[in-house]
């Protein structure tokens, strides 16, 4: 047999090895880093930031039905909810939903809800609530809550529709445990985009 017909041959197994590792190669890469980009997802799922859906207009006009939300869960790590904050937690009754509302009684608060306005450890000025959606006429008083330590007491911006503190039965007030997170933007529909 000729010597060239030979090496020729060996020279084409050769070549053919080559790419067939390249290949197999460039698939293990591919692989590794679609599955660190899966799993660095999940982290930042886990973790960082929690996505919810708002399905009613309990928090309108600040938040609307069908908006896209994203709450930073890192965000009570080294400080508590304030007054004000916009949290995403358990629902205290069926830890199964997830509910978005609005801080106004802290741990230990006096809350007091009188004729559509709300009052806060015995203060004579009402609180300032220029978020609210329209004139408050449901379920405004006269009510008085205590609320418990490490516990909040929270209300949607929409007072006339909105299931919160004030209707539910059963559990009255969010543990701290419950909360999972600020809500820190709406981030869909593109049109109501913007920070919370």
């Amino acid at each position: 047999m000729d010597k060239n017909i030979v090496n020729t041959e060996e020279s084409e197994e050769k070549e053919t090895k080559d790419n067939n590792n390249r290949v197999l190669k460039e698939l293990i890469s591919w692989a590794f880093t679609f599955l660190a980009a899966i799993l660095v997802a999940l982290f930042i799922k886990t973790f960082i930031i929690i996505n919810a859906t708002v399905p009613t207009g309990s928090m309108e006009n600040t938040i609307v039905p069908g908006d896209d939300i994203i709450g930073f869960r890192l965000a009570y790590t080294f400080s508590e909810p304030e007054r004000g904050d916009i949290i995403i937690f358990k629902n205290p009754n069926n830890l199964k939903e997830k509910y978005v509302k609005r801080v106004i009684g802290l741990p230990g608060d006096t809350v007091v809800i009188e004729d559509s306005k709300v009052y806060i450890n015995g203060a004579e000025t009402p609180l300032d609530e220029p978020y609210l959606k329209e004139e408050w006429v449901v379920c405004n008083g006269p009510f008085t809550y205590e609320v418990p330590e490490d516990s909040y007491f929270v209300m949607g911006d929409n007072r006339n529709t909105s299931f919160d503190s004030r209707r539910w039965t059963g559990e009255t007030y969010v543990s701290r445990d419950k909360v999972l997170a600020k809500a820190v933007c709406i981030y869909f529909p593109f049109n109501h985009m913007r920070g919370l």
